[in-house]
């Protein structure tokens, strides 16, 4: 859908009547209001551009709220801002003009086209025509990332001064071919905690279990063990745990 800035909401903040359970829930990839402006710079058509979306990600989780935990989720799409990345991760050769100094320019992510403004979506198809402004990206970034991390920020906060404790459970999904270099495993959901370091083991292990006690196959980190967000807010020494979900998207 084309959407117009001045239309509606950057993103949504979904309320239980009470939060009852020490999880937020977030769907940062599953936005598909997709601004004028970028599709008329792409040389993409617009389902081609739609490529990155975490499909109905936002759908699917949505129960959560009627469980007593609240969601935030993106209505931009992730073509256009990807809030799963450092603030300023950022390919300086997308841009008119110089990046200020303290950009990113080198991660591994930046060499992939996949930027907190990305170069590319799918399998290297590239969005733009041309190159953007410098203004372009900060305002992007100003305007749509950081609003959204002060969101989610106040929610897992909150719920961190509530409960003692918070458990973000960081939604996506991923391509129904995956598999699982050297076993040929094709993975139903993929636990990430960043190899240990954003949840606690147990938390970790936990989440495996009542999956595979459902019937599917699920692994640990391998191939995702998550990204910006999952790596930013989990401390568990402090009680902040975060878990990256994938579902595989032939399951649905």
């Amino acid at each position: 859908m084309i959407w117009d800035f001045r239309q509606g909401e950057l993103f949504e903040i979904w309320e239980p009547e009470s939060q009852s359970l020490p999880f937020v829930f977030n769907s940062p990839h599953s936005g598909r209001l997709y601004p004028r402006s970028l599709i008329e710079r792409s040389k993409l058509d617009e389902m081609a551009i739609r490529r990155s979306e975490d499909h109905f990600v936002d759908e699917l989780f949505f129960s959560c709220v009627g469980f007593g935990a609240p969601m935030l989720s993106a209505n931009f799409p992730r073509a256009y801002v990807d809030v799963n990345r450092e603030p300023y991760e950022l390919d300086p050769t997308m841009f008119e003009g110089k990046l200020p100094p303290f950009a990113n320019t080198a991660s591994i992510r930046v060499a992939g086209g996949l930027g907190t403004v990305p170069r590319i979506v799918g399998e290297n198809m590239d969005i733009y025509r041309g190159k953007l402004g410098v203004d372009e990206a900060m305002q992007r970034i100003e305007v749509i990332y950081k609003p959204y991390h002060a969101a989610l920020r106040r929610l897992v906060a909150r719920t961190h001064a509530h409960f003692g404790r918070a458990v973000l459970i960081d939604c996506h999904s991923m391509p129904g071919n995956i598999r699982i270099s050297g076993s040929g495993v094709r993975p139903d959901f993929i636990i990430g905690d960043r190899y240990g370091t954003s949840a606690s083991s147990d938390l970790s292990r936990l989440a495996l279990k009542l999956l595979e006690e459902q019937g599917f196959v699920a692994v640990r980190n391998k191939p995702y063990a998550g990204g910006f967000i999952t790596e930013h807010y989990g401390r568990p020494a402090r009680g902040l745990h975060a878990l990256q979900i994938e579902v595989n998207r032939s399951l649905y």
